[in-house]
Order: C-alpha cells, then structure tokens, then sequence
C-alpha cells in the first residue's frame, strides 16, 4: 500500500490516475484548485476513507510544504497550465505554474525523498520524421511557452534526479482523449466533435485538417503514471506514453461525423504552434513499465460517445483559465 499525492487530480487525466491508484488499496491525497479541474469529478471518491481532497494551488509553497509533511511515498504531479492559445497571450502565468510550481512540488519532495512522476507533453518534440514514430530521443522544438515551460519542467525534474538523487521520472503522455474530457478546453478535439455531432452542429477542424495526432485513451494513460510510480526501472528516464498510431484530424472528423457535408475548414487560432505530425514510439515504456495500451481509437470514442451522451451538455463546459492538466 502506498500514499500518493496527485496534483491536479480533480481534473481530467488526474482523475483516472485517482480511481487507479484507489483500485490499488492506495492512500490518495489530491491537492487542486479547481480553475479547472472540478469537485465532479471525484465525486465517486467521496466516500472511500483512502480518498482526501484538498483545494489549493501549487504556487502555495507553505500549502505544498504542509502537505508533504504527510510523507507520502510518491507524488503524481499533474497539475499545469496546458492551453497553448493562453500561453501565447499570457505566457507569465504559464512560467509561474509550470515552472514555479513544479519547483515546489520538487523542494518538498527533496525534503522527504518522495518519489516524483512528472506529467509532461507530446508537444515539446519536432514533428515526426518520414512519418516514423517519436522516440524520447527525436530532437525536441517548443514551438509555444507552454512546450517551453513544460520542457523547463522537465529539465529541472532532472537536475534534481542528477544533482540530489531524488527519484524523479518524466511522462510525455501524446493526446489524451476519453470520458470526463470538457469539450471547452483545447486538446479535447474527440469530445468536441462528439458533443457536436450529438447535437447536430458542423465539426470545425483548423486550417487544412492534415495534422495527424496520435490520440491515447485516458484509462491506458492512467495505467502508464500508476505503472510509473510502481516501478523502479524509471528513475532518471523521459517516456513517451501512445498508441504508435496517427490519424488526421480530417479523417478523424470523418470517423466521428454523421455527416461528412458537416465538416467545415476554418482558420487556425494560433499555426505558429503547430505540430504536423505527431506519432508516439511507445517502445520503452513496454519495455521499462510492461506497459501498451490496451484500447482502440474506435472503441474510446464509442466510450465516450457513450459517456456524454449520459453526463449531457452542462457537464462538459467551463470558464475557466486552464489552470490544471
């Protein structure tokens, strides 16, 4: 049995990570400040006696301290600001929370050698090459603050692992879909389509719609961190977390439209930042975690489908300054 401090847990990704390690008879403390994350989401926690919330935010340093004076065995920190568009316009406040705060959590976990599983990004890597999947060792070009401040993340999760010993691994999970996904945030392109084919609405895809992405489904992405923070094959190591698989946005709205007369081109918000090809080389982390995933774009997009066709409309939106993974 272990006890585990999530960051961001009340949020998308985090979430799952929680029902994981909670099926796993973990002792799970989950530290978030709800801007986007949402107390919904963990409601079905409430009840298990290993489950504890708290609210608040990373930058928080004595909040962070007095936490980690529970001397937990690892911290899963998920907690970021994530949306591109926003570190375009506010790139200080994404500096703050992806760097500042990742540098609380690594303080305080220094103090208490607590194991450490960064959550990272797909989007600090060039696009691929000749159509060949990324491996942690494809050259690595932050084309927003967000890629570069989760890339500063990165680099000082490691100087701890080299400078302290600190036991830290770093996850760059590719593009997460699945249930509990807002379809108001940026990356949520699945849910987005979904949500407006329900309603019969016209699928808007950026620019020419050839980007490819490699999308991984939120419950084998969750296995991956939990799998991470389980081993200990992984301290030191970057893994790439997806499918090996790529699809275009084009065909991707062809596969979800009811429609194909319902998929309309509009003007990128922000090309400069964009990737066009993204292909995951998963190879390591089946060979350092025994871990592949284990679900089919196909079938996590019926399950999704499914999923908000039950939770409706309301559940799925939010203003908020995407403030957690």
């Amino acid at each position: 049995m272990m006890k585990v401090l999530v960051t961001g847990g009340a949020g998308f990704i985090g979430r799952w990570v929680v029902k994981y390690l909670l099926g796993r008879e973990c002792d799970v403390w989950v530290l978030d400040n709800l801007s986007s994350g949402r107390k919904d989401n963990i409601f079905e926690f409430e009840k298990d006696p290993r489950f504890n919330f708290v609210e608040g935010d990373i930058l928080q340093r004595g909040l962070v301290e007095e936490l980690f004076e529970l001397d937990f065995d690892a911290c899963l920190h998920l907690a970021a600001a994530i949306n591109v568009q926003e570190s375009l316009i506010n790139p200080e406040e994404c500096f703050e929370v992806n760097v500042r705060g990742t540098f609380n959590i690594l303080e305080e976990a220094r103090k208490k050698d607590t194991k450490v599983v960064l959550i990272s990004t797909c989007m600090v890597y060039k696009k691929a090459r000749d159509g060949k999947p990324i491996d942690e060792d494809h050259p690595v070009c932050p084309l927003s603050p967000y890629a570069a401040t989760k890339l500063a993340a990165e680099n000082l999760a490691l100087s701890y692992y080299h400078g302290y010993g600190l036991p830290v691994a770093i996850l760059r999970p590719f593009n997460t879909y699945g249930p509990f996904q807002r379809t108001d945030s940026e990356g949520g392109v699945i849910s987005i389509f979904i949500l407006r084919t329900l309603k019969g609405e016209v699928l808007k895809v950026y620019g020419r719609g050839t980007q490819t992405r490699d999308f991984l489904y939120v419950e084998d992405c969750a296995e991956a961190i939990v799998r991470t923070a389980l081993s200990s094959r992984v301290w030191g190591e970057i893994i790439n977390i997806g499918t090996g698989r790529d699809i275009s946005i084009n065909h991707l709205a062809e596969l979800i439209a009811d429609d194909s007369q319902k998929i309309k081109h509009v003007p990128h918000i922000h090309p400069q930042s964009e990737i066009p090809k993204l292909i995951c080389d998963h190879s390591k982390a089946k060979r350092l975690l025994n871990w592949k995933p284990a679900t089919s774009l196909r079938e996590g997009i019926e399950r999704t489908k499914e999923w908000i066709n039950r939770s409706g409309e309301a559940y799925l939106t939010k203003t908020t300054n995407y403030r957690i993974y």
